[in-house]
């Protein structure tokens, strides 16, 4: 696909040229020429007949009309003299024209870039919109021919300018700025042709598959690498956690040895259940007459003619 595009449908190719009479000139022509044709058939009144004929030529074209959202440009024999509208006015025949209405209402535009180098040598196709409307009916009509698409080509190279002042990482994350940038530069460029630029929007940023799966794989890397920072802190924290621990028990070991009863109670009492206690803490703690107890306090009661059932890690 070419880069090579022009205004997008809706905003037009050129200037709407003067129009042709409005009704109300057409029928005040009709009004004058059947008067005419009155005076001179049925009152013979050559002189005044005449009169009404060169009123119904001159007359009508004169009166013209603009919608409440443009302004007529009037030349008088090829010069500025006014902008004329809202609604219905007068120029002078033959002496005065009207070279173009402009339309005064926001319109919108889209324009794309393809294939355009980042500042760290990513090539991006973006897709932007901005919003614009002319402010000046007079500059926008004597200052430039086309200004359609005159804006239209001055946005594209704006885009273009901030793609390559600005690293694909700002592109995808720093929206808001790079609309903000974009519509200054484009407003800088466009004001002297009486144009005010509203908003830029940029819609879209492709970037090639190739890096979308490098991007993809750092952003998993990048998240491994979190989860075991948090997984690492964890640790930290319970290893300081059982520090504290151990300096309270040391100046209490008959909260150790409960502690260690409570610890032996709660692994014993599922069924099935098996602990490996170091032989150190069974000999200072006394954990291996506690555990025949809990053992001992398990027996089933034996089947008819059977031994007795024992539970637990005895």
């Amino acid at each position: 696909m070419s880069n090579k595009i022009g205004p997008t449908a809706g905003d037009g190719g050129s200037q709407v040229r003067g129009r042709g009479p409005n009704p109300l000139a057409i029928v005040l022509f009709v009004i004058l020429l059947v008067v005419a044709f009155w005076l001179m058939v049925v009152a013979a009144a050559w002189l005044t007949a005449l009169l009404f004929f060169l009123a119904a030529l001159l007359l009508p074209p004169a009166i013209r009309m603009a919608n409440q959202w443009e302004r007529a440009v009037v030349l008088r024999l090829g010069r500025f003299v006014r902008l004329s509208g809202p609604g219905m006015f007068l120029v002078w025949p033959v002496v005065e024209g009207i070279y173009s209405y402009v339309d005064l209402r926001v319109r919108t535009t889209s324009f794309y870039t393809e294939q355009t180098l980042t500042r760290d040598t990513v090539p991006v196709d973006v897709d932007a919109v901005f919003y614009w409307m002319v402010a000046d009916a007079k500059r926008v009509s004597l200052e430039v021919a086309d200004y359609r698409e005159a804006v239209f080509w001055a946005a594209q190279t704006a885009l273009r300018d901030i793609i390559g002042r600005s690293l694909l990482a700002e592109l995808l994350a720093e929206r808001e700025r790079i609309n903000v940038d974009l519509q200054k530069t484009i407003d800088q460029r466009t004001e002297p042709w009486g144009i005010s630029v509203q908003a830029v929007e940029v819609r879209d940023v492709k970037i090639p598959g190739g890096l979308q799966n490098a991007m993809s794989m750092e952003a998993q890397a990048e998240r491994e690498r979190r989860a075991r920072i948090i997984l690492g802190t964890a640790e930290s924290e319970i290893a300081v956690r059982f520090v504290e621990a151990a300096k309270t028990y040391e100046g209490h070991p008959t909260a150790l040895h409960l502690r260690a009863m409570n610890m032996l109670y709660e692994g014993l009492k599922e069924k099935g259940a098996m602990i490996v206690v170091p032989s150190t803490a069974v000999e200072s703690m006394g954990l291996g007459a506690l555990g025949g107890l809990v053992s001992l306090g398990k027996v089933v009661p034996p089947p008819a003619g059977g031994e007795p059932e024992k539970t637990g890690a005895g």
